[in-house]
Parts: C-alpha cells; structure tokens; sequence
C-alpha cells in the first residue's frame, strides 16, 4: 500500500530557515534594517526623485527614512505588509494597465494548499497579479518561490522575504550541494502544502523570452524529491500535491525589447552578457511599464497517470497552452488579421514601429508563440 503522502511531516519550520519567508515576529526588524539599508533608500530617491536626488541628496534621503518610519510604523505582521503591498499593486494596475481579469478562480477552495506552477514573462509581476486575483477574491496568497540570483542585495532579500517569497539556492555548487539545496526545496513545498500554504513558482528557471511556455521537467523532479525519499510512487506524490497550471497573458510585455536584443545577441554572437543588475532593471521595466489588458487563467488540478516527469510535464503545457488568453496582437503576430478589429491592428502596428528593425521579426514571434502553441 503506497504511504498516505501527509503522514510524514515535517513541524520544526526552524529546519527551513535559510530559505522560508519572515514569519510575524521577524516582520518589525527587517523593516527597521530596510529603513536604515542606504542602497534601498537610494533606490527610492532615483525612481521616485531622480530630478531631486543628485542636488539634494542626504536630504531627500533623510526624508524617505522618515516617511517610511511613519508609514510602516504599525506593520508587525505578514498579512499587514500584504495588505500594504496591495496598495502599491491597486495603483501600479490602474496606471499601467488597462485592465485584469481572471478564469478559474472558481474553482479553487478556501484554506487549501495548492501549488501553482505557471508560464513565466515577468520576474516580479506574474507572481504578483496571481496574488491580486487571489486577495481580491477572500483567497490566501500564495508563498512564491525566488531564485537566490534575485538576492544579491540585502535589501532585496529583505523585501522579498516579507512577500512570502522563499529562496530557490541556484547558485549552488557540484552535485551534493545542489542535491542538498533541492531536496531541502521539496521538502519545504510538502510542508507548506501540508500547512494549507499555497506555492507559486515558475514552470522552468528563467523567463520565457522567445515567448514558447515549456515546462521543464527538472522541476518536477524536484516536486518528488520528497515523495521519493518517502518511498511514495511518483504518481501518487504528484496528485497529493494540487498542482494547478496557471497561465498568464500580457497583451503588451513591457520587456519585449529587452528580450529580444538578448535573443539576438545570442543569435548573432553566440553569447549575451548580462549586466550586473539587469534581474532588478528587469523587474522595475515590468512595474513601470505598460501592459495593455492582463488575463490570468487557473486551470484544472492536474490528474491522471503519470510514470514520469516529462508526461507530467507534458500535461501541464497542455492546460497552459489551451487557457492562455489570445489578445489582438498575438493572433496579428501570427498572421491571423481576419479576425483582429482594425484598431486593435493600428495600435499593434504602431507599438511594432518603435521597435529595431532588427529585433522586429523576434518580437513578432513572440507574440505568435502561443497561437502556435494553442493550435497544436
């Protein structure tokens, strides 16, 4: 008889220290060590008073301290930081989109885990609009996994850590630190879901810049490091875990030009090189940009027989490619104008003539990846 998956569990929450996010009683001084972080204040003063930050400097810096000491001063708990984040989000969505919406939500229960793998085109924001479609309808936002790539900076690891964001150690080194790392990993996801938490976490490392939504199996393989050192069948392992795919469309990625010229970089050179903090430029590109309309579709849990990780990996493309949401500009993309309204096609076509002409024809595939995925 295969073991009931929740018998085995793991309580000491302390054993997953170095990658769990701030818990309530941590939630006072890392905000107290991002107030005194001066590369996080600086941060601030550039995006938010860049005409005022060269001349007056310490000044405005020693403004935002004391703005956001008052600001943040009763924040003393995971679900206050949320709810202040979701200010910020309500503003950013207002001012940058024109609208979300969401499919499927429905669907899902009240205090159940579930884990949430979904396509990945924006660093922050994909997890960020599944927590809004979350918050805004009674549902508990999900615990999102981060890679450590992304935390460089103290600050950046403060902040993320406060967001229910846990840390994925890529950078670790040879075999057994890396097998360490992963099983350490899966054994954290049993134990959220096990707790009602529920997980995000992006269907392969690495946004998809081409556009194509892949699965990687290596992840999921991942998912069973636990189930397997509980000698549980990977099938079994894989039901008990609510993995539900999640697809998230853009009707303008804020970050097509930069993925492109990485694409081309590699086509042509052979290699790109990415700049120091390109992950953090990334991210801001994403919040200050505008997205057009955003679509965010919760599929079905995923059930069936699977032997593997890449037949799992194969059902869960499926239900990313068919509830991905087809906006105007992936079906001109893709050559499909019949269907498109003119003004739709007038936008796209102006949006399309400020890019390089030589990132041009990458762009377009992009946005025409997913009609060729869904048309599979």
């Amino acid at each position: 008889m295969p073991q009931d998956p929740k018998i085995v569990m793991v309580s000491d929450t302390d054993l997953f220290k170095d990658i769990r996010p701030y818990r309530d009683d941590e939630v006072a001084g890392a905000i107290q060590r991002l107030i005194r972080d001066d590369e996080f204040i600086g941060a601030i003063a550039k995006y938010r008073f860049s005409t005022l930050s060269g001349i007056g400097g310490p000044l405005v810096k020693a403004l935002i301290r004391l703005y956001l000491s008052w600001r943040w001063r009763k924040l003393d708990s995971v679900r206050q930081i949320q709810l202040e984040v979701a200010t910020y989000m309500e503003k950013m969505i207002k001012s940058t989109t024109s609208g979300v919406t969401y499919s499927g939500l429905d669907k899902l229960k009240p205090g159940e885990g579930y884990l949430f793998i979904s396509n990945h085109r924006d660093i922050a924001l994909d997890p960020a609009f599944v927590n809004w479609g979350l918050h805004t309808n009674g549902l508990d936002t999900v615990r999102i996994a981060i890679g450590d790539n992304l935390l460089r900076k103290p600050c950046a690891a403060e902040l993320m850590k406060l967001n229910k964001s846990f840390i994925v150690k890529r950078s670790a080194k040879g075999p057994r630190e890396m097998m360490k790392a992963f099983s350490e990993l899966s054994a954290y996801l049993r134990h959220s879901l096990d707790d009602g938490h529920s997980i995000w976490i992006a269907q392969k490392e690495g946004r998809a810049k081409d556009g194509n939504d892949k699965t990687d199996p290596a992840i999921l393989k991942m998912f069973y490091m636990e189930g397997k050192r509980q000698k549980i069948p990977f099938d079994d392992y894989i039901k008990s875990l609510n993995l539900v795919p999640v697809s998230i469309s853009y009707e303008y990625d804020p970050g097509d030009v930069a993925k492109a010229r990485e694409l081309y970089a590699k086509a042509t050179h052979g290699a790109y090189e990415k700049s120091e903090f390109e992950d953090v430029q990334s991210i801001v590109q994403g919040i200050v940009g505008q997205k057009g309309r955003v679509h965010v579709s919760f599929g079905e849990p995923v059930r069936g027989e699977f032997d593997n990780a890449d037949q799992l990996a194969t059902a869960i493309d499926r239900q990313i490619h068919a509830n991905y949401h087809l906006f105007p500009n992936n079906l001109l993309a893709a050559g499909q104008t019949a269907q498109v309204d003119p003004a739709a096609a007038e936008a796209f076509e102006l949006h399309m003539a400020r890019i390089p002409a030589e990132l041009r024809d990458l762009v377009l595939s992009m946005y025409a990846c997913p009609v060729l995925n869904k048309n599979q």
